[in-house]
């Protein structure tokens, strides 16, 4: 085709265009969409209808969409296993397990049927074609992303039954491949089970401790962003090699890692960005590519085929919905989640009609034949949308519910973390660790700060600027904005404490001071003055590995520390840590005080890992008297003098510490109530 003097062939073959058109699709399609309010998932899959094969034949799907679709189909398992709440996935396994169950047996029930009574197939085909629609892809999953509802509950049961009845889904199309294969023999299903079994505690139990071992040695983010990919891609192709999809190992991969990748990290948001931006585009592109809508302008047989299997796909994934929904009573809006997420259909189900379409069965038929293979791509393309639609409809309710629970919390004071840097080796921990107590709700809320003391400017001032800029660097890669803050004062501890008052912050994170002699204090000056001169909350760390790392966290807290100011916010600060990173919280405390621990993590984070270690009549510092391994971080709370829970041994607490040189430590001393500063004799200057 000859178009302004340039020779242009259909279906257009240069990578160049190919990629360039599959980027035009991909930027435009959702600004498009925006204004028609039709999900951007919808608009992936009709742009690959429309300049595939079966539209207007601009593009052919070549190896590129095979690779790049492979990849967007594993990253959406992936993702789905990375961002779960596996606190709230352990909570409700019984759930998602009846709900797996249920999605599973409900359609494979009416499937087999329908097709054996309306379109007239042998049973072992009404199997294959029942098992397609018990199989169900997380298409719709980023919207569920976007919203920020993956720790839903729904969402959860969803995830889990979407693992149990992709198993069970691939488990028949292994049995019937087999059965056309001469793999009928009892020694190939006990083989089969033990490859997979194996490969599966290989990817459960080794996969974390080869990724926690790699990041504390590496930090660098392109190491270890691959690293990632290769672990994901690892899972999948040893599932492919043991006679199973490559979706359930880069599912239990997601889930594996869980732990060690914090959902407000760069990591995390370099693993979503990318796969949001290209592979899942790419992929859903590609599934709209395989879908000839001319068969339904046809009619006839591949007509009722493709209204059959669309209708009996919907109804039987509404009804396993609505049956779990009754039985655990919940709600409507649950309910549509929970359908909206299992209805589409894509990733097994092409599986198992390629599958079906390859085997040629004795009288020389396939043993699913061409209208299938229609009625299929026809299927996966309503089910999509239908997907897309209810799932958007439901995280549109759930967010307008959690706006209008959460308006009481948004008249409270919004947190603000205070990150004073003036080390550069210990810039990224500081920052990762108010990564993860701060509040996720919203992308802003820290702050960096440099001071420069009168005395010495220029240099400090060009090097402290270079500070804060690596700061807001790491912060950023976790789309998280950093407030930076370079200022002059009289002192280091003026300038954080001015800082504080002049821009509202409710917490401070700073390192441990590093001893320079022999007359030195363990906390040095800077720590002593600042908790003099603020009354809010300090949190003093040192950090022998990454927070995502760690496998618990043990937190010593005095008696009567539940009578602080800063109660909540300092065990809210706690709870984040280890939602994010996955690190269970051992707290030791008395009786009393573990109750109200108890009843606190209820009301203010019911899904977290924690256990109390009752210890009665004993003195602080014997309570200290732990051990702590090089996994663990040790947390003590501690009280500045005259508050509520004070101990003298607070006094003491360097010598106390000295036990735990080489383990990871953060002290944090709670909010108190606001008091005005005293000046006096002794201390002319106010306590800065």
């Amino acid at each position: 085709m000859n178009i302004a003097g340039f020779d242009i062939d259909f279906p257009i073959t240069d990578p160049t265009w190919i990629f360039l058109i599959v980027l035009v699709i991909i930027l435009f399609a959702p600004l498009l969409l925006n204004k028609l309010k039709i999900p951007h998932i919808i608009g992936m899959i009709l742009a690959g209808v429309l300049v595939g094969e079966y539209g207007l034949n601009i593009l052919e799907r070549d190896s590129s969409f095979e690779l790049f679709g492979q990849v967007g189909l594993y990253y959406i398992m992936f993702l789905a296993g990375l961002e779960m709440d596996m606190e709230d996935f352990r909570k409700n396994r019984v759930k998602g397990l009846v709900f797996g169950l249920l999605t599973f047996c409900i359609p494979m029930l009416l499937g087999i049927w329908t097709s054996m009574e309306m379109l007239g197939y042998s049973f072992v085909t009404a199997v294959l074609l029942s098992s397609m629609y018990a199989s169900h892809t997380l298409i719709a999953y980023p919207i569920v992303s976007r919203y920020g509802l993956s720790r839903q509950r729904s969402v959860t049961i969803s995830i889990g039954g979407t693992a149990v009845t992709v198993t069970l889904a691939l488990l028949v199309l292994a049995l019937i491949s087999g059965m056309y294969n001469g793999m009928t023999t009892p020694i190939y299903w006990v083989m089969l089970v033990l490859k997979v079994t194996l490969i599966c505690l290989v990817i459960i139990f080794v996969f974390p401790r080869l990724a926690r071992v790699f990041f504390r040695k590496y930090n660098d983010a392109v190491m270890q962003f691959v690293f990632v990919l290769a672990l994901v891609f690892l899972g999948g192709g040893l599932i492919s090699l043991a006679g199973m999809e490559g979706i359930l190992g880069a599912f239990l991969v997601g889930m594996s890692l869980n732990t060690l990748i914090p959902k407000v990290s760069p990591l995390m948001n370099r693993l979503e960005f990318v796969g949001n931006a290209l592979f899942i585009p790419y992929f859903l592109i590609g599934v709209g590519m395989i879908i000839d809508v001319r068969t339904l302008a046809a009619g006839g047989e591949a007509l009722k085929v493709a209204a059959v299997m669309t209708a009996v796909a919907t109804l039987s994934k509404w009804l396993a919905a609505f049956v779990t929904q009754k039985i655990y009573r919940m709600s409507a809006n649950e309910r549509k989640m929970i359908f909206g997420l299992s209805n589409a259909q894509a990733a097994a189900t092409l599986a198992a009609v390629l599958v079906g379409h390859e085997i040629i069965m004795e009288n020389g038929e396939r043993l699913l034949n061409d209208d299938v293979l229609n009625g299929t791509v026809v299927m996966i393309l309503i089910t999509c949308i239908i997907s897309t639609i209810e799932t958007e409809r439901s995280a549109r309710r759930f967010a307008m519910d959690d706006l209008s629970s959460g308006a009481e919390d948004r008249t409270k004071e919004k947190e603000k973390i205070l990150i004073p840097i003036a080390n550069p080796d210990n810039i990224e921990d500081l920052v990762n660790l108010a990564l993860v107590v701060r509040d996720n709700r919203y992308r802003d809320g820290l702050v960096a700060l440099n001071v420069v003391n009168d005395s010495s400017p220029g240099t400090s001032e060009e090097m402290g600027r270079r500070y804060l800029e690596k700061a807001a660097m790491i912060a950023s890669a976790a789309d998280v904005q950093v407030d930076r803050i370079c200022r002059y004062d009289m002192n280091i501890t003026s300038g954080i404490v001015h800082t504080i008052k002049e821009n509202g912050i409710t917490g401070v994170v700073i390192g441990l001071h590093e001893k320079s002699g022999m007359l030195d204090s363990f906390f040095g000056s800077l720590t002593s003055n600042l908790l003099k001169g603020t009354y809010r909350e300090v949190m003093v760390a040192r950090l022998m590995m990454p927070v995502n790392t760690l496998k618990s966290i043990l937190v010593v807290v005095p008696p009567k520390a539940e009578y602080e100011v800063g109660f909540s916010r300092w065990l809210m600060h706690l709870c984040r840590m280890s939602s994010q990173s996955g690190s269970p919280l051992k707290f030791r405390a008395d009786a009393h005080t573990a109750e109200c621990l108890r009843q606190a993590i209820d009301n203010i984070a019911p899904g977290v890992m924690a256990s109390v270690d009752v210890v009665d009549d004993m003195p602080f510092n014997e309570m200290m008297s732990v051990t702590v391994d090089a996994e663990q971080l040790l947390v003590a709370i501690v009280a500045r003098p005259a508050s509520v829970s004070y101990d003298p041994v607070f006094d003491r607490l360097p010598s106390v510490l000295k036990n735990f040189s080489s383990s990871s430590l953060m002290v944090i001393y709670p909010e108190q109530a606001e008091r005005q500063d005293v000046m006096s004799f002794s201390d002319p200057i106010g306590n800065q």
